[in-house]
């Protein structure tokens, strides 16, 4: 193994003196007020905020993440969040030009839009700190966890230096720069990132070790996980790893990034789009760089470590610094990077020290405007100016790192904070579907998914009931357990919604005039109005949804089709991967033919 020498030390010195001055270049600008340092004044085109979508999702603990899922249930075991696809191209064929049209500030700010009264202003304030804050923190400290596990397997450096040293500069540019700076240094990011992802990829493979790739295939451990979908034959791992996430979870779960109906800093940035068709367009780039180009440098390296490492102990044997709390098939990942040349090792670093900054500093931006626009601003100083607004979102930047720098130091596994969060978000993403598009979803609708989902959840993870039910010898299998909690919360926001009252008619009418959402769901609301001669069809909209379903199913054949013809092209299949490449040609060709049924051509 090499250790970083110089050349290393430089480039990386580069790199972030780079960073650095980006962020003290756009810092007078974007204090300027809270629209430039939160959306940078709604005027960025879709290919930057594209990169800066695709740059976020590439956190420090992603390439850890997919490693601890290959090493553990194989390359179909990505199907936990490969399935998201769907729910991304929902967003950029039906909910992308919506919330462009809300013209909100912050997701958030949707819910005294659509909603009305004490249980809309709770439900805004609420979750400003349960999401922007409590979640948030959860989220970055899982990204500085694996800072935490690469530095000490490449830097031989404590966990809290890592936390020191890697915050400290996140957070100064993060809080200076605002969301123009963030979006900025994601482009140089993701360029960097990526590099050092398919460098790492070709270094692995190409081992002595290893022997090339035809060699790695050949090896018996690693033929064994290559499959790309689930074996037919294990029942448990094809309920859990295909037809659960395919059947019901990119629907029914809320996820950073990737929120049915979209929301998040994925609704942060269509937000500040120049308009519907720039919000469109970066939306689905962001999702064919994220699924057909991104992963298999990551499985690679994955499949490699299986030769070099073959198990956790192998892994305590060759790194002994590493605390036993933090041991895991994760760490595979920055142990194989270790092998790599000089230069190309401190570009590799760099890039995984940019996945980190990009992540942390969009999580930080997007956090603390929920903060300040969605808490401080409206429920504790409604006369601030600007400039105080401005300077809150500085402090709460600064205070959330520190948190989630803390809580990481605590914590032991990246998967473990995968499921937790995937399940306490279990049941709620029918809402936000459904939301735009049926008039009698209320804002108890909203509030009684969230607390079933987050009571069930809690329940079932950490009590004797569901260790009763769900463990080692439970009464049910445990891929019950997902399903159960979607079961229970969906019957519970349904029952809530019929046992409320609707919302004001005057709230449904501004809202169907402002989005023009379209659908049979709104017709009694559009009658309502229609009798009480009031105007809110714009009679030359045409509802889009029927051509964006259309465009979403050729979308998931097109990614798809790349994805998996890019993995049977690399596995020497060549017969599936003639046949898979043509399909996804064919349903880029049908694609682009719907596509403008659907939008404009983007400017």
């Amino acid at each position: 193994m090499i250790s970083l020498n110089n050349l290393d030390y430089i480039l990386i010195g580069i790199f972030f003196t780079v960073v650095l001055f980006i962020g003290f270049y756009v810092s007078k600008r974007s204090g300027k007020n809270t629209s430039e340092y939160f959306l940078s004044g709604r005027n960025m085109p879709w290919w930057l905020l594209g990169f800066s979508m695709v740059a976020t999702t590439f956190a420090a603990d992603t390439p850890l993440l997919v490693t601890d899922i290959v090493r553990g249930d194989g390359v179909s075991g990505n199907w936990v969040w490969w399935v998201f696809l769907v729910t991304g191209l929902l967003t950029v064929f039906v909910y992308a030009k919506l919330w462009r049209k809300s013209n909100v500030t912050t997701d958030l700010e949707f819910y005294e839009l659509r909603y009305s009264g004490k249980a809309a202003q709770f439900l805004r304030g609420f979750r400003s700190v349960y999401l922007g804050v409590i979640f948030n923190i959860l989220v970055m400290s899982v990204v500085t966890l694996a800072a935490i596990k690469i530095g000490g397997i490449m830097l031989n450096i404590e966990p809290w230096k890592v936390v020191v040293y890697a915050g400290a500069i996140t957070v100064i540019f993060s809080a200076l720069g605002g969301f123009r700076g963030v979006v900025y240094t994601d482009f140089l990011l993701f360029i960097i990132s990526m590099f050092g992802a398919f460098a790492a990829a070709y270094y692995a493979i190409n081992l002595p070790e290893i022997g090339g790739l035809q060699e790695m295939l050949n090896n018996e451990t690693v033929a064994a996980k290559t499959q790309l979908l689930p074996s037919l034959d294990k029942k448990e791992t094809l309920v859990t790893l295909l037809v659960i996430p395919l059947a019901l979870q990119w629907w029914s779960s809320w996820y950073p990034g990737a929120e049915p109906g979209g929301g998040g800093y994925i609704a942060q940035r269509m937000l500040a789009a120049k308009d519907e068709n720039h919000a469109i367009g970066a939306t689905f780039f962001f999702n064919i760089i994220h699924y057909a180009m991104r992963p298999w440098p990551w499985i690679l390296v994955a499949l490699a470590s299986l030769i070099i490492f073959p198990d956790i102990e192998s892994l305590s044997t060759a790194f002994p610094n590493i605390p036993g709390d933090k041991l895991g098939n994760d760490l595979a990942y920055p142990a194989m990077l270790n092998f790599l040349p000089n230069g190309i090792l401190g570009l590799v670093l760099a890039s995984l020290i940019a996945a980190y900054m990009s992540t942390i500093s969009t999580h930080l931006n997007w956090g603390a405007s929920y903060v300040v626009n969605d808490f401080y601003k409206r429920f504790i100083n409604k006369q601030s100016s600007e400039k105080e607004l401005v300077r809150v979102g500085r402090i709460a930047t600064v205070s959330m790192m520190v948190i989630s720098g803390f809580l990481a130091l605590s914590l032991n596994n990246v998967k473990q904070i995968f499921d937790i969060i995937i399940l306490f978000g279990a049941g709620t993403g029918l809402i936000f579907i459904l939301r735009w598009f049926w008039w009698r979803i209320n804002a108890w609708s909203e509030i009684t998914a969230m607390f079933v989902s987050g009571v069930i959840s809690i329940i079932l993870n950490f009590s004797s009931l569901g260790d009763t039910l769900f463990g080692a010898e439970g009464l049910l299998p445990s891929y019950y357990k997902f399903p159960l909690v979607v079961l229970v919360t969906t019957l519970a926001w349904l029952l809530a919604t019929y046992l409320t009252q609707p919302e004001q008619k005057e709230v449904l009418y501004h809202f169907y005039k402002k989005i023009q959402p379209g659908g049979p769901g709104w017709q009694k609301v559009i009658q309502d109005a229609h009798e009480e001669q009031i105007e809110i069809v714009d009679s030359t909209e045409k509802w889009s949804v029927p051509s964006g379903i259309l465009a979403i199913i050729l979308g998931c054949l097109v990614i798809y089709g790349a994805l998996f013809s890019t993995g049977l092209w690399l596995y020497a299949d060549y017969t599936w991967a003639i046949i898979l490449t043509a399909i996804t040609l064919i349903s880029s060709y049908f694609l682009y033919k719907t596509w403008n049924k659907v939008k404009a051509t983007i400017l």
